[in-house]
């Protein structure tokens, strides 16, 4: 089967209607699409089939100052085990970590205060991509750092495993802007560089 959201380029808030989609994620469990409606500063899903969605976290329509709510979510994971959203919060530079229906959510990496950027081991800058590996370990797309960085499972101190912390470059172990990122079954490390028009691959750290 395949599914098309398709919207006619109408931007809206309604249960229907999208405003600047970033990220989907699917839940075979439920057969259910998660969507990181950026504009609305909310996560929607849809079952397969049905154009009409629910809002499953949300931020009332507005972004908000509150690191543990949300503000220009970008990319998704769904945790089918957990049942959690592992949500890149690129507004408030963090990861946010929220059960669907919830209002609000838990903050377990980045700045967990103010909601202010950074480029230490332990902040990130513009969290536009998420994924997790099947240990629980959780990969970042750090976009304002140039740097795709690692957490091992329950660890707020994260490692650089691509890229150059706050060094843009073209070489082949530099990034600009990484965008998006997966993981194969080996566990090799994709990169969408965003601003170098190029798909990176970093082998297994």
């Amino acid at each position: 089967m395949i599914v098309i959201f398709y919207f006619v380029g109408t931007l809206g808030n309604t249960s229907n209607l999208l405003y600047g989609p970033y990220g989907i994620d699917y839940d075979i469990i439920s057969n259910s699409f998660y969507i990181s409606d950026r504009g609305n500063y909310r996560i929607m899903r849809y079952r397969t089939g049905s154009m009409i969605g629910e809002s499953v976290a949300d931020n009332n329509n507005t972004a908000s100052s509150d690191p543990a709510r949300l503000s220009f979510p970008c990319g998704i994971y769904f945790d089918s085990f957990s049942k959690y959203l592992y949500i890149g919060n690129s507004g408030l530079h963090n990861i946010v970590r929220w059960t669907p229906g919830e209002s609000n959510g838990v903050v377990v990496l980045g700045n967990t205060i103010n909601g202010s950027p950074g480029n230490t081991s332990i902040l990130l800058w513009d969290t536009v991509d998420i994924t997790l590996d099947p240990m629980g370990n959780i990969y970042v797309a750090d976009r304002g750092n140039h740097r795709i960085q690692f957490f091992a499972v329950g660890q707020s101190v994260g490692s650089t495993i691509a890229g150059i912390s706050s060094m843009k470059g073209n070489a082949s172990n530099t990034l600009s802007s990484p965008s998006s990122i997966a993981l194969d079954s080996q566990l090799n490390l994709y990169v969408a560089d965003f601003g170098n028009n190029r798909i990176q691959l970093f082998l297994r750290y």
